[in-house]
């Protein structure tokens, strides 16, 4: 009998917990004005559109729509994908569908709309209160963050455009002797760069698609590459002196620098696969119109009789700290044409200038570029996270211009020069894969070191489907007239920094979680109802 009591206890013992967050559970019972609670999605799914179209990557969005309706005590499950955000209310049976028509990078405005949503987020919680004193505060609260949110969209930008293309211009001059060039090279790099600049402007204003934008922008690079070699035996410069394919190489940086592979990596690591897959899509087309571009023009040159030939560079002949310089160039010039306000775009710089150092010690360590460019970036990532609360500057921001010195610009051209020459073969499509596993390495170190950051700090990381602990029905719930949502009046410069994307769920991080279940994009859908969440 003893036996059997001790066997009962052990297999007592060895039955697992009931799961945190079960599947096809039951719509609470309607709580709720139907009309707030509409107003408050909707409210979620236009911040969630405004940032998806400015920048932002998935997870963020995500964490941001879903923090946005816990503020307000609702519960919700989203849907996100590449160009759409789905909110759906099951207990008034309320869903709102916002779609991403256009997506153009401007760091000054998500850094506004980050701001608010950190407002929205750190006020007071309206969990607990009466129908009609949740109704009233509600309300007030939401009309107060649409017109805020209204006048962020309307607002200007940042700079200029001549401001921007100047910036490109200097972008690919830095790259330009960041590949070995030299002072002649940036030169003509950065007046190509104000040619396919103009010219991608105007052909923007005949809404061309962005895949034959691409093409003309390569085959502009490539031409100005072609008219070198043909030209300069006529000149009185050395053949060694001005490399047409560094010409090349520079401007497909920059062409390569709005492209979202680092982005597609980090959704897809962070359980978007579909939002991942669909930017994955995008930057392989709008790759392969560079490759169109360039083979066209080769096309072209062979027939004239001109032939560009790829040839083994030189080493580097510039010192670290003058690349380390030209770094911070390249970073600060992106951030700059990305309408990152002036704080944010010098951080960048900085940090940009950093990555490098951090990529030449790895090197020289004996890592090779993928592992070296890894790990710059995992620095990159903890620092830029852990420091963008201090400086009021978004992680964001930081991480994406920080680690431009380190795109695989010459590597993707050497491939995609080797697959359209005559005698193309395996060595292109090596150097291609090696560019892939560098730009997996950036974005994966990236986001291991703002987890890593995260969890230093005791907060949890933005990945959605992780665990939370519960929180008791005794939290203390503030009186309505303490709940005072602090918005800002104007859109001042001074609310540049705003916070990084991560913190803008801090408030939250500690109080209420929520429960996670899976969504159709294959990414997680939100339960933000305050029960927790399986990871």
């Amino acid at each position: 009998m003893r036996s059997l009591s001790l066997a009962r206890r052990l297999a007592a013992h060895a039955v697992g917990k009931p799961p945190v967050s079960p599947t096809g559970r039951r719509a609470a019972p309607a709580a709720r004005d139907p009309q707030a609670v509409r107003d408050t999605l909707e409210l979620a799914a236009r911040l969630g559109e405004s940032m998806l179209s400015l920048g932002a990557s998935a997870s963020d969005v995500f964490g941001t729509v879903r923090d946005v309706c816990r503020s307000f005590d609702v519960r919700c499950e989203i849907d996100l994908t590449f160009t759409s955000i789905l909110i759906a209310d099951d207990s008034t049976g309320t869903s709102v569908l916002r779609v991403v028509h256009d997506q153009a990078t401007d760091y000054g405005r998500l850094a506004l709309v980050v701001d608010l949503t950190r407002s929205i987020i750190g006020a007071p919680s309206l969990r607990g209160l009466s129908f009609e004193d949740w109704s009233a505060a509600a309300r007030e609260r939401l009309v107060a963050s649409h017109a805020t949110l209204d006048r962020i969209v309307a607002s200007p930008h940042s700079y200029r455009r001549m401001l921007v293309t100047l910036s490109l211009s200097l972008m690919a001059a830095g790259v330009g002797v960041l590949l070995g060039g030299g002072l002649l090279v940036a030169l003509v790099a950065g007046v190509t760069t104000l040619l396919i600049d103009g010219a991608l402007r105007l052909l923007t204003r005949w809404q061309l698609p962005p895949f034959f934008l691409q093409i003309v922008g390569a085959a502009l690079a490539t031409g100005v590459a072609v008219l070198l070699l043909t030209t300069i035996p006529g000149l009185p410069v050395e053949f060694a002196q001005l490399p047409p394919s560094l010409v090349v190489a520079s401007n497909i940086v920059v062409l390569l620098a709005g492209m979202s592979l680092v982005g597609a990596a980090d959704d897809a690591i962070n359980g978007f696969p579909i939002t991942a897959s669909g930017k994955l899509f995008q930057v392989v087309l709008l790759t392969l119109g560079i490759v169109v571009g360039i083979g066209g023009v080769l096309d072209v040159a062979r027939r004239a009789g001109v032939s560009l030939t790829l040839i083994d560079l030189p080493p580097n002949p510039w010192p670290v700290w003058v690349l380390a310089l030209t770094s911070v160039a390249i970073s600060g010039a992106w951030a700059t044409a990305s309408y990152a306000r002036p704080r944010a775009a010098l951080v960048a710089a900085l940090a940009g200038g950093g990555t490098y150092l951090a990529f030449v010690l790895l090197t020289r360590l004996g890592l090779g570029v993928a592992m070296a460019s890894a790990g710059a970036a995992l620095v990159l990532g903890f620092v830029g996270d852990s420091l963008a609360r201090r400086l009021r500057v978004p992680a964001l921001v930081t991480t994406v211009c920080g680690i431009v010195p380190l795109l695989p610009g010459l590597t993707i051209y050497r491939g995609m020069l080797d697959l359209v020459s005559e005698d193309g073969g395996d060595t292109g499509l090596g150097m291609l894969l090696q560019a892939g596993m560098i730009g997996l390495g950036l974005a994966a170190g990236v986001t291991l070191g703002e987890v890593l950051a995260q969890r230093l700090r005791g907060l949890k990381p933005r990945h959605p489907l992780r665990r939370v602990r519960n929180v008791t029905p005794s939290d203390p719930v503030p009186a309505p007239d303490e709940m005072v949502l602090t918005l800002p009046d104007e859109l001042e410069p001074a609310v540049d920094g705003g916070t990084d994307l991560e913190g803008t769920a801090a408030p939250e991080r500690t109080g209420i979680p929520a429960a996670t279940s899976r969504s159709t994009d294959g990414g997680p859908t939100e339960a933000a109802d305050g029960e927790p969440a399986r990871g």
